[in-house]
């Protein structure tokens, strides 16, 4: 019978299996959008890598929790997977709650505050040259390629010469719209996954409380649920 001990006890460790698996994808997905980014500190994608950690420590918890009918790990996993829930799905939507504007001030202020070595980064990354001016705030463009110092990107006054950051032809564009785009695809991301996922740990919860007023048929008749 489905509605019983036995399928109640299997379906909650199948859903603590699948939730380990979901911690891996969440932290996957959000440290993927972090490093897109590059020079954005994404404190609501942290949030999401957090949550991710949480939910793999919880998970090991109601797995040993349900293979033993133990009440006190299963409300405390209970109470813990609820907490999890509330803080994930506030993220995720606050991910998918960020406007453009918004997320330019994100971008400048990431701009703003990284090293030199960052913004080369993402200058070779995205094919670009500086944030909103090519010739100001961003690391020299400059490079060695065969004993001869030419140019990666910005270009050359004095042949004309305009090469990209990544070896090819290049526009020689600012990197606030890379940036920018970068973030937005971060957020979109990482908010749809996180607002998905979400669901599951709420039917955990669910589960739980079900689970726990259930009386073990192999258990003494007599004792205390």
């Amino acid at each position: 019978m489905c509605g019983g001990f036995t399928c109640s006890k299997n379906s909650l460790l199948a859903l603590n299996i699948l939730y380990v698996v979901v911690s891996f994808i969440l932290i996957g997905v959000a440290a993927a959008a972090k490093f897109a980014s590059i020079v954005s500190s994404l404190t609501l994608v942290s949030g999401i890598i957090t949550c991710g950690v949480l939910l793999l420590l919880i998970s090991i918890v109601g797995l040993v929790g349900a293979s033993k009918h133990h009440q006190v790990m299963l409300f405390f996993y209970m109470i813990v997977l609820f907490i999890i829930f509330i803080i994930q799905f506030s993220v995720a939507c606050a991910c998918l709650a960020i406007n453009t504007n918004q997320q330019k001030i994100l971008a400048d202020d990431g701009w703003a505050i990284s090293t030199q070595d960052m913004k080369s980064d993402a200058q070779s990354l995205f094919g670009c040259c500086g944030y909103k001016n090519q010739t100001e705030d961003h690391p020299s463009c400059m490079q060695v390629i065969s004993k001869t110092t030419r140019k990666t990107c910005c270009p050359d006054a004095h042949n004309n010469d305009t090469l990209c950051c990544r070896g090819g032809a290049c526009d020689c564009s600012t990197c606030d719209v890379a940036v920018q785009d970068a973030m937005q695809r971060g957020f979109n991301l990482v908010g749809g996954v996180g607002l998905f996922f979400s669901f599951t740990e709420f039917i955990g919860v669910w589960l739980t409380v079900r689970y726990r007023n259930q009386r073990d048929p192999r258990a003494n008749p007599s004792a205390f649920l």
